[in-house]
C-alpha cells in the first residue's frame, strides 16, 4: 500500500511554492484564487524574502496548505494513494487532496483555524516544548502530576513528544521530565499551546465552520490524528476534525497502524521532509520520497 502524507506547521520556507507557480498554469490559477479568497496576497509573502512574515500563524498555515494541495492537484494521475494522512494542519490538506472537501472550502477552514488559534494564543500566555528520549507513558504521567494545564500534544515518533500548556506548566514539566531522564527538553518558538485544552475557544469557532462545510466521499481512507486508524465515514471524519485542536496528534500511533495495515511506501506532499524522517524512525525499511512532477 502507498500513502500520501501532508506536513503541518513548521515545514515552511522562503520561496515555497514558487516553482509550482512558475511552471504550471493550473497551479498559478489556484494560487491567484487563494489570494482572492484570503483577501491578501499570500503569494507575495510565500515568494518574498521575509521569514518573519511567513511564520505568522495566519500566513504559515494557509501557505503550507496551499503548497501541499496545489502540488497534489498538479500531480494529476500520479496522485494515486491507497490512503492519506496529515500531521495536524496537514490533515486538512489530506482531506482536500483526497476529495473529502473542496479546495475553496478547505482553504476557508484553514484560514478560520489559523485566525482562531491566533486569538486563543493571545488570550492565555502558553507554549510548547519538545521532549526527547522518554517513553510516552512517563511523559503522560508527569504531565498529569503537574497542577497546571500541560499535556502531551504531539506524539511525533518513538522518543519524541511535544508537550503543550501554560508557560509555567510547560517550564515545570520540562524540569521534571529532565529529572526523569529526558535527553532534552526544549521550549519551542511557537505562539501558544496548540493541541491542548487552551485551544478550546478556537475549537468552538472551528467546529461551527466544519458543520457548515460540505463533505464528500473521498477517493481513499484517511488516517486521522485523533483516531490513529483509517476513517471513511463522513460523520466520523467531521467529529475527529472537531476534536483535533484540543486533542493530541497521535502521529506515532498513526504511522504504526498504517504500517501494520500493510503500508509499503510513503510520499510526502508539500514543503520539507519532516514526515519522511519520522516514518524512518518507525521503520527504516519503508520506502519514502517527496512528491514531484515526475512521479
Amino acid at each position: 500500500m502507498k500513502a500520501f502524507v501532508f506536513p503541518g506547521q513548521g515545514s515552511q520556507y522562503i520561496g515555497m511554492g514558487n516553482d509550482l507557480y512558475e511552471s504550471s498554469k493550473q497551479a498559478r490559477d489556484m494560487f491567484e484564487n487563494a489570494n482572492e479568497i484570503l483577501g491578501f496576497s499570500i503569494t507575495d509573502i510565500m515568494f518574498g524574502d521575509s521569514l518573519k512574515e511567513l511564520t505568522k500563524t495566519n500566513v504559515t498555515q494557509p501557505a503550507i496548505f496551499l503548497h501541499s494541495t496545489i502540488l497534489a492537484k498538479v500531480l494529476e494521475k500520479s496522485f494515486n494513494p491507497d490512503l492519506v494522512a496529515g500531521h495536524s494542519l496537514g490533515e486538512f490538506s489530506a482531506l482536500v487532496a483526497a476529495g473529502y472537501i473542496s479546495f475553496t472550502d478547505g482553504l476557508k477552514l484553514v484560514a478560520k483555524r489559523a485566525n482562531a488559534m491566533q486569538k486563543a494564543c493571545v488570550k492565555t500566555p502558553s507554549s510548547m516544548a519538545a521532549i526527547l528520549g522518554l517513553d510516552n507513558d512517563i511523559v503522560k504521567k508527569i504531565c498529569l502530576e503537574i497542577n497546571e494545564i500541560v499535556v502531551p500534544a504531539n506524539y511525533n515518533c518513538p522518543g519524541q513528544i511535544v508537550i503543550s500548556g501554560t508557560n509555567s506548566g510547560v517550564k515545570l514539566a520540562c524540569e521534571k521530565l529532565k529529572e526523569a531522564g529526558a535527553r532534552r527538553a526544549v521550549i519551542l518558538p511557537v505562539g501558544g499551546a496548540f493541541h491542548s485544552p487552551l485551544m478550546e475557544s478556537a475549537r468552538i469557532e472551528l467546529e461551527n465552520a466544519i458543520e457548515s462545510t460540505k463533505f464528500l466521499d473521498g477517493i481513499c481512507p484517511i488516517y486521522q490524528n485523533v483516531a490513529a486508524s483509517e476513517v471513511t465515514d463522513i460523520s466520523s471524519i467531521k467529529e475527529n476534525l472537531k476534536l483535533q485542536l484540543t486533542s493530541s496528534v497521535l502521529w506515532t500511533q498513526t504511522m504504526e497502524r498504517m504500517i501494520s495495515d500493510g503500508l509499503k511506501s510513503v510520499i510526502e506532499v508539500g514543503p520539507g521532509k519532516v514526515l519522511q524522517g519520522l516514518f524512518r524512525k518507525v521503520n527504516r525499511d519503508l520506502e519514502s520520497s517527496s512528491a514531484n512532477y515526475n512521479l
